[in-house]
């Protein structure tokens, strides 16, 4: 079977959708199949990319051109029709417009249609053409929650049939580090002094960090010994200042208790690891990956109940409700002092990661993708 992946999302920064695709690539370098990966500007150096059954190609725009949707609706199909691959698998949300063949569309979540508040006018706009317009063209579906299944059918009134789910896992390299010597010249080189909490992933709205830098200064007094390191861009919209929000926390705390860094790259895992508390309070995930990371480094995590995260953790984390900043400080008290609970959550967290497997979900996806090429599909 011959595979057109867009891998444009393999470009630049490590984004989610990135992370997800580089996952699968890895678990398909031993299968029959011929991928042709298809990249905007740079193919990512990784070695994985280098199995023969892998084809790298950069598509590039005439005159310089960089525009996501010229590469994505003009230049792809064009390329597509040339080297006619038995079918398109698109894990970002989009297929081409004039693409006529079969095709496999991940929807990792629609929480622009269901909170359209959290987003510009245009990107509003643009995300629920495009993304209503791929689940409805698309051959199947894919998703990676039971939560998003039904927000995907409830708003695209696509035939369930169509829409399958396969859940993700926690990266291989999330473990338990002992080394405390990286440890601590990782705290080091943040400016943490002691111990500390972390809250990781873009910075949306939906994660209600100010709720959270709001409830961390209520225990603060009380924990001097304790700083807030909240790493991830700020992506919110309405804006919010959240700069602005730790200056003034920490002004009234009279020390440098909340630090914010916009990426951490490779001391992810040292993050994880390092930290007492993961924190990971939202209101909106497709599935939400810190917490499985959290807990593959043995590291307990506060989280809420809501939407996709039940999935994710079980019942083994902390919960609050992620707009109450009493609730927050209540719970951060909690997993910071109970020192019986902070043990049974760490066992029970590294436990539950084994549930779930990037290896399992590639070969439920590359399962689903052969079903879609066989010749009477759909029946």
């Amino acid at each position: 079977m011959k595979i057109a992946i867009d891998a444009h999302s393999l470009e630049g920064k490590p984004t989610g959708v990135g992370r997800y695709l580089i996952n699968l690539l890895r678990n398909w370098t031993n299968t029959n199949n011929e991928y042709l990966l298809y990249f905007q500007q740079s193919i990512l150096k990784d070695p994985v990319l280098t199995a023969p059954c892998f084809k790298n190609k950069i598509i590039k725009a005439p005159l310089g051109i960089k525009s996501n949707a010229c590469w994505q609706h003009l230049l792809l199909p064009e390329v597509l029709k040339k080297e006619r691959p038995d079918l398109l698998f698109s894990p970002s949300y989009l297929l081409p417009f004039n693409w006529t063949g079969k095709s496999v569309v991940v929807l990792h979540d629609i929480s622009y249609e269901a909170h359209p508040e959290w987003f510009s006018p245009a990107n509003r706009f643009l995300l629920k053409f495009i993304s209503k317009r791929a689940a409805q063209k698309a051959t199947a579906i894919i998703t990676v929650s039971e939560f998003s299944k039904k927000e995907i059918l409830k708003y695209y009134k696509v035939d369930p049939a169509k829409v399958k789910v396969t859940l993700e896992a926690a990266d291989k390299d999330c473990r338990v580090v002992s080394d405390q010597v990286k440890l601590e010249g990782f705290k080091k080189k943040l400016g943490i002094n002691d111990k500390f909490v972390l809250a990781i992933g873009s910075i949306f709205n939906r994660r209600h960090i100010p709720e959270l830098i709001k409830g961390f200064s209520q225990i603060a007094p009380d924990f001097p010994q304790y700083q807030l390191l909240i790493v991830g861009e700020n992506h919110t919209c309405p804006f919010i200042d959240i700069e602005k929000l730790i200056n003034s926390a920490n002004s009234k705390l009279e020390r440098k208790a909340i630090i914010h860094k916009d990426y951490l790259k490779e001391d992810l895992i040292l993050a994880y690891n390092a930290a007492q508390l993961t924190v990971y309070l939202s209101t909106y995930e497709g599935f939400g990956l810190p917490p499985l990371e959290s807990m593959a480094c043995g590291t307990p995590v506060l989280t809420s109940r809501m939407t996709s995260l039940p999935e994710v953790v079980g019942d083994d984390a902390l919960f609050a409700d992620p707009r109450d900043p009493d609730q927050i400080a209540k719970a951060l008290r909690k997993g910071l002092t109970d020192y019986k609970l902070r043990k049974i959550l760490v066992e029970r967290g590294l436990e539950r990661v084994k549930k779930f497997s990037w290896q399992k979900c590639a070969q439920q996806t590359l399962k689903i993708l052969e079903k879609v090429n066989e010749k009477n599909y759909p029946a």
